[in-house]
């Protein structure tokens, strides 16, 4: 009998990329998926399943805190791009962990595990509680200082006055005639540094360069299709629906950094 599993993730094309590998494995049914860590908590609450695949870094509640909720604790794979929580804390009992972007091989190892909890019938609640005290804080920890080495907000100069921007709502940085543009919600702001500048001033996990003259926030991504020459399009979630492209030379690594 396949195992049904719950995605946690607050990046809608990481729960694409591990939806579309839990189908290739056969042994999964995927009962639903959520990007909001509030939601998560419901749908846990109302209907446990076999498996939890849980993001770790989320904004408002991290996935620690997200089964800190949970009166029942499931049987629970995180998933995470950082690996600075002690992740090998993870490997015991019904706690297992996959590094993003994930890969199949790792993914089958895991679900090896769960398959094998389930038919011993070994329950895990005490030890993931135990685990949860462990590392909740150091996760805090950690979310601290990735907030103090990156910048959340951008300064646009309009003639003797300084207006700034926060990141978030920045969809994407543009350069044009020697000038430097920020985007956000749907006004362009002129910036003084260059792209490159930004590109290393601003966190790489929520901007990535897609051009030359192109930087991307990658929560405005909604869309991404494949354009003639090795190309790729983007199209964001603004309201315009704005289109960008990805140059052909970036096109693989931009790939490879959203896990696809």
């Amino acid at each position: 009998m396949k195992l049904r599993a719950y995605l946690v993730d607050d990046e809608p094309l990481a729960l694409e990329r591990l939806r579309r590998l839990l189908d290739k494995t056969g042994r999964v049914d995927v009962s639903g998926s959520t990007t909001k860590p509030e939601e998560a908590v419901a749908a846990l609450t109302a209907d446990p399943p076999d498996v939890c695949f849980l993001d770790i870094q989320m904004p408002r509640l991290n996935g620690f805190e997200v089964l800190s909720r949970l009166a029942k604790q499931p049987v629970v794979i995180f998933t995470t791009a950082y690996d600075q929580y002690a992740l090998e804390a993870f490997g015991v009992n019904s706690v297992d962990y996959l590094l993003k972007p994930v890969e199949p091989e790792r993914l089958e190892q895991a679900l090896d595990k769960v398959e094998g909890l389930r038919k011993s019938g070994q329950a895990a609640q005490a030890d993931l509680q135990a685990l949860l005290r462990q590392v909740t804080e150091s996760v805090r920890a950690g979310q601290r200082a990735a907030a103090a080495e990156y910048p959340g907000r951008i300064a646009s100069r309009l003639g003797d006055r300084l207006w700034f921007l926060d990141l978030d709502k920045v969809t994407h940085f543009y350069a044009e005639d020697k000038l430097t543009y920020a985007v956000s919600e749907g006004k362009s702001w002129c910036i003084d540094s260059a792209i490159a500048e930004l590109e290393k001033k601003l966190d790489p996990k929520q901007f990535l360069r897609i051009h030359r003259a192109t930087l991307v926030n990658v929560a405005w991504i909604r869309e991404i299709s494949s354009l003639p020459g090795g190309m790729l399009n983007i199209r964001l979630k603004d309201g315009k629906g704005t289109d960008l492209t990805v140059a052909r030379d970036r096109a693989r690594a931009f790939k490879e950094q959203l896990g696809l």
